[in-house]
């Protein structure tokens, strides 16, 4: 990792959300000449100054992707991309698609032409299990983001830049997700509202996601859809666990807050999937992803990759639960009671 990120100009889109941010913390560990952060979040970027003090090749940058002449101006002389920017709470995009079609979709497609214009190295995009046989705008915002992304490949002509994506699931302490919502309404007496206790998500921490992504960056020729490994758990065991160890935190007694079970959105899947059956012939797994590559020569001979949906997955118990909510402890916010 050293030796691809070291020295060189990088670009990170929506850099003060939860990836995205990440992200910048981790590439400083690799002496990049230049970080380039890029929001439309003023506050957060203040905040992610604050946190990084010192760091005298973090370039905190006020813009949007929907605005093409300010990329033009965040990607000049840059080497790499990691393009976070996104709208992704689905029935926030439910009820405002047009604005989830500007920024998911419009936004990366004036990315990927700035960086053909002046030929990154590699840009890769940050999509979601949303994508995979789409129920609702966000997942169809972000699959046809996918595509761009991959069909770059094809209409950059001679251009250098490798285009790829890394796909994974729900992170467990990201901004918007369900484990801050718990914590919420733990803090403030309960109930904790669960749509249905059967539905199954695949899960990772914030840490372990950057990590790979990074890694799909290092190894990328171009054209790949990279897919994370995630454990998979129950919606209902998640909420019990995070009642059960954090409830006396904020001075109450477990039995004391209850459920809800308030019934399945209509822009929701009871299982999520990172990979179908048809892309799987075009896949080879490693010891931590799926690759689907764009041009195949040799088809997949690994009968065993039929999919990856979390309804098939082992689910952690609320053991392994427990163990990755405490794990992501750190990047959640106290809420006030």
């Amino acid at each position: 990792m050293t030796n691809i990120f070291r020295g060189k100009n990088i670009l990170v889109t929506g850099g003060t959300g939860s990836i995205g941010s990440e992200i910048v913390r981790k590439l400083l560990q690799y002496k990049p000449k230049v970080i380039r952060v890029l929001s439309n979040d003023e506050n957060g970027l203040f905040n992610l100054e604050q946190e990084l003090p010192g760091y005298p090749n973090l370039r905190f940058l006020v813009g949007d992707v929907k605005d093409k002449e300010r990329l033009r101006k965040a990607i000049e002389n840059i080497d790499f991309v990691f393009h976070a920017a996104a709208l992704k709470h689905v029935p926030l995009c439910e009820y405002n698609p047009f604005e989830a079609v500007k920024t998911n979709v419009i936004g990366t497609q004036n990315l990927i032409e700035v960086a053909m214009e002046v030929e990154v190295e590699k840009l890769i995009t940050i999509s979601t299990d949303k994508a995979v046989n789409p129920v609702n705008v966000m997942g169809a915002t972000k699959l046809l983001a996918e595509r761009l992304t991959i069909s770059a490949n094809y209409y950059k002509g001679l251009r250098k830049t490798a285009f790829s994506c890394v796909r994974f699931g729900n992170v467990l302490h990201s901004r918007g997700s369900v484990v801050p919502l718990f914590i919420e309404q733990i803090a403030k007496g309960g109930p904790v509202t669960v749509t249905d206790p059967n539905m199954t998500r695949f899960v990772m921490s914030i840490p372990k996601a950057v990590d790979l992504v990074l890694k799909a960056a290092a190894i990328t020729q171009g054209g790949e859809v990279f897919i994370l490994k995630m454990p998979a758990l129950r919606i209902g065991d998640l909420a019990e666990v995070v009642i059960e160890e954090l409830a006396p935190r904020y001075g109450h007694a477990p039995g004391n807050i209850g459920i809800t079970i308030i019934g399945r959105r209509e822009c929701e899947k009871n299982h999520e999937e990172l990979l179908t059956e048809d892309e799987a012939v075009n896949a080879r797994a490693t010891e931590d992803m799926f690759v689907i590559c764009s041009e195949v020569k040799q088809k997949n001979e690994e009968a065993a990759i039929k999919g990856y949906t979390s309804e098939d997955e082992r689910l952690l118990s609320s053991g392994e639960i427990k163990e990755m909510l405490m794990e992501s402890l750190p990047y959640l916010s106290q809420p006030t009671p």
